[in-house]
């Protein structure tokens, strides 16, 4: 197997920026929203738990654009670590830094103009929040180094993903509740179920380049041992209503996605890369139903009669 090489540019001077501006957009994935969505879907959980259903627009908006720009670092550090793996892999062997579109001088340059932006949007909240974000970035880039020394990164990824939602209530309450560690706790092996099913789809071509992932460790025990972490974070997820003494709204959500657990179940029953990955695409749904849970307890206690 070999690597994709970059060809050599025939294009003339002025639409080389145009292609460089598109390098840099397909490095950031803004072309593929789903992590954007998977990322956002803690997020927005804490930021309605913590401001009991009605979060200020300058805190929602903080951190809507933190969602953006550190689902992009997180991409762009992503491809600079695996730039010399990703042209053996089908799945990825398009990807700028394989295909010379963006150089690795460019992603860096990129990724650091990333950084400093978050930076600056967290400066902006609570002190808290800020020592809080320098464990979120260190999760962020460190997850990429982990699929060579760990069979075990996707654990890393959902410790990163779920660090939003302590940031969430120290920017919203500048306090850290207990009962949040039950719904950190929660998402962390949901995205563990649905980073593994995406893994699932790479497994024939990470065996053959020595990158390491739960789907390889789980070997013909992954769609049980996925069973066993769905039902891990469903338990999660109602202990983080009893804990928040959420109402019907919430367990019916949470129900639902018990539904699509059982669905998802069904999809890669087979193993088929392209079953596999449609079960963690739909994995976004998921995301919105917590949320309309949650939504729906705080609409429901707030139209309540006294």
């Amino acid at each position: 197997m070999t690597p994709t090489t970059p060809s050599p540019s025939t294009q003339p001077e002025s639409s080389n920026s145009d292609s460089k501006l598109r390098g840099f957009w397909l490095l950031m994935r803004f072309h593929k929203p789903i992590g954007t969505w998977l990322l956002a879907a803690p997020t927005t959980w804490a930021l309605v738990i913590a401001s009991e259903g009605w979060p200020d627009p300058t805190i929602l908006g903080i951190f809507a654009l933190g969602i953006i720009v550190m689902r992009a670092a997180g991409c762009v550090a992503n491809d600079l670590a695996d730039r010399k793996l990703d042209g053996y892999v089908a799945r990825t062997r398009d990807r700028p830094l394989v295909t010379g579109l963006v150089s690795s001088k460019e992603a860096f340059t990129l990724l650091l103009a990333l950084l400093l932006i978050a930076l600056a949007l967290v400066s902006s909240t609570n002190a808290l929040t800020v020592k809080l974000s320098v464990v979120g970035v260190s999760l962020a880039m460190l997850y990429p180094y982990m699929k060579r020394v760990t069979h075990l990164p996707q654990f890393v990824l959902g410790a990163a993903f779920s660090w939003s939602i302590p940031m969430a209530f120290a920017a919203v309450t500048n306090d850290l509740p207990g009962a949040l560690w039950w719904l950190f706790l929660g998402n962390l092996l949901w995205t563990v179920v649905y980073d593994t099913q995406y893994a699932m789809v790479d497994r024939e071509d990470d065996l053959a380049i020595g990158i390491k992932s739960t789907a390889i460790l789980f070997g013909h025990l992954d769609r049980r041992l996925i069973a066993v972490m769905q039902v891990g974070a469903l338990a999660c997820f109602l202990q983080t209503g009893a804990a928040f003494g959420f109402t019907w709204p919430f367990y019916l959500a949470v129900s639902g996605i018990g539904l699509l657990f059982c669905w998802h179940q069904w999809l890669i029953r087979n193993r088929e890369e392209v079953a596999c990955f449609k079960a963690f695409n739909q994995s976004k749904w998921i995301g919105l139903i917590m949320l309309l849970g949650i939504v729906g307890h705080f609409l429901a206690e707030h139209v309540s009669p006294v």
